[in-house]
């Protein structure tokens, strides 16, 4: 190789080390920016709001609220503070108008039992409420609480040309309990466990025409409580949805189709009826029912014809 080109080379090589170590070291000595996060400071009070979503006839339970701070500018005095608030006071209280999730609370939004419209502002939308009598043997021993769902089953005797027939049926299913007596809140000790109590009274939410129902059974005979599992109302609705009894309408907005489901899984239901006679629970008892006597037959419609002055009833049925 000529010696010149290979002096060119080599003092290429040695200019690009060195401005390799200059980079290098240029780099390595300017040190990467740092943030430093700037702590807002939330001057104003902690306020209560929801924790969820409550729509309206939300019984108020301590799960569904909490104190969050809020900018003191936001503040009213609509605004539950957490000076000056007992949390134990606004346990079964109901929305009147409905809250979102993170939206405070207002004094205005909630009623408390025992105001004028409270059972109105419980009551879901077309909802009627029904009060029952039971005792501690036909009200699940006092463990039924608001909120509650359960079936109605009722238990009657049946008369007739024979021995009596005991049938007991299960009339109603998925049923909201609103309150008990005149109680819409669980009664607790101090550790926070809930205390049974001698209910006497239980009132119900249902739809009008379940609502007759209720009102016709309390004179066939006894009525009893049967407390529902949590998962029952879900699991019967899947079915019904499977089925095709239960058409759900065709939309694109999960939410809104949630919010269907859910409306539809809280709904009380008259059409599934069970029963179970006083045969299948003894052998003494009779399996099939008593023919009615004659003055208990309902008579059948009538028909009244006149001809000329003559006038004559005439019995469906008869020949």
């Amino acid at each position: 190789m000529d010696k010149k080109k290979l002096i060119l080379l080599i003092g290429a090589l040695v200019v690009a080390a060195v401005t390799a170590l200059l980079a290098r070291s240029m780099f390595a000595g300017a040190a990467a920016p740092q943030v430093e996060a700037k702590k807002v400071e939330v001057l104003g009070d902690e306020v209560l709001v929801a924790s969820r979503a409550l729509p309206v006839g939300t019984i108020i339970t301590p799960d569904a609220f909490s104190f969050q701070p809020w900018p003191e500018d936001l503040v009213e005095e609509a605004y539950f503070q957490k000076e000056g608030t007992s949390i134990e006071s606004l346990n079964g209280t109901v929305v009147r108008n409905a809250i979102t999730a993170g939206q405070p609370l207002t004094k205005g939004a909630i009623v408390s039992p025992g105001d004028r419209g409270f059972l109105a502002a419980a009551l879901g939308p077309g909802m009627r409420a029904v009060t029952i009598p039971v005792s501690g043997l036909t009200g699940v021993a006092g463990f039924v609480f608001p909120g509650d769902r359960v079936d109605l089953v009722l238990t009657q005797t049946i008369k007739g040309q024979g021995p009596e027939f005991k049938v007991s049926e299960t009339v109603i299913r998925n049923i909201r309990v609103l309150a008990t007596d005149n109680r819409v809140t669980q009664t607790t000790n101090e550790a926070g466990q809930a205390v049974p109590v001698k209910t006497k009274l239980v009132t119900l939410e249902a739809t009008p025409k379940i609502a007759e129902k209720v009102a016709v059974a309390q004179t066939l005979g006894t009525l009893s409580l049967s407390l529902r599992s949590l998962a029952d109302s879900t699991a019967e609705l899947e079915e019904a949805i499977a089925s095709g009894e239960i058409k759900l309408p065709k939309t694109d907005d999960p939410a809104q189709e949630a919010a269907m489901i859910k409306s539809l899984a809280t709904r009380p239901d008259s059409k599934k009826s069970t029963f179970s006679t006083g045969g299948e629970v003894s052998r003494f008892e009779a399996r099939t029912p008593p023919q009615l006597t004659k003055e208990q037959k309902p008579e059948g419609p009538k028909v009244r014809i006149a001809r000329g002055n003559a006038v004559n009833e005439v019995k469906f049925g008869d020949k």
